[in-house]
């Protein structure tokens, strides 16, 4: 009985050390998630925050929704979007999704160009 009560205590004693362990591993994974997954995250949306407040008129640019478009007019946060000769609509300087290049991009956007070859 005595040797059984010798084991239990010298068990309790060595788990001391797989606790330490544990907290350790678990601010490792932590650490991790942050510099994996949320540090990215925030610099990708301060990027497009940037990319939305540098919109000027004349601009074309691309909506979230998919439209390619010449920004006419700003007004706060509304952005009047020209997307056709004569036709204007209204979009929220949010739903911009980013700058369309013309010098760099074919009209139809980077999709069509790897068609056309």
């Amino acid at each position: 009985m005595l040797n059984a009560l010798l084991a239990s205590n010298d068990s309790t004693q060595n788990s001391g050390g797989s606790f330490v362990f544990t907290l350790v591993f678990m601010a490792l994974i932590g650490f991790a998630m942050y510099f994996l997954m949320i540090r990215p995250q925030r610099r990708r949306m301060r990027e497009t925050a940037d990319m939305q407040k540098s919109i000027g008129e004349g601009d074309e640019i691309l909506t979230n929704s998919g439209m390619y478009g010449f920004v006419n007019a700003m007004d706060g946060d509304v952005v009047w979007l020209e997307i056709a000769e004569n036709v204007e609509i209204r979009v929220s300087r949010a739903a911009v999704a980013r700058k369309v290049n013309p010098s760099a991009e074919p009209a139809g956007g980077p999709e069509s160009a790897a068609t056309e070859e």
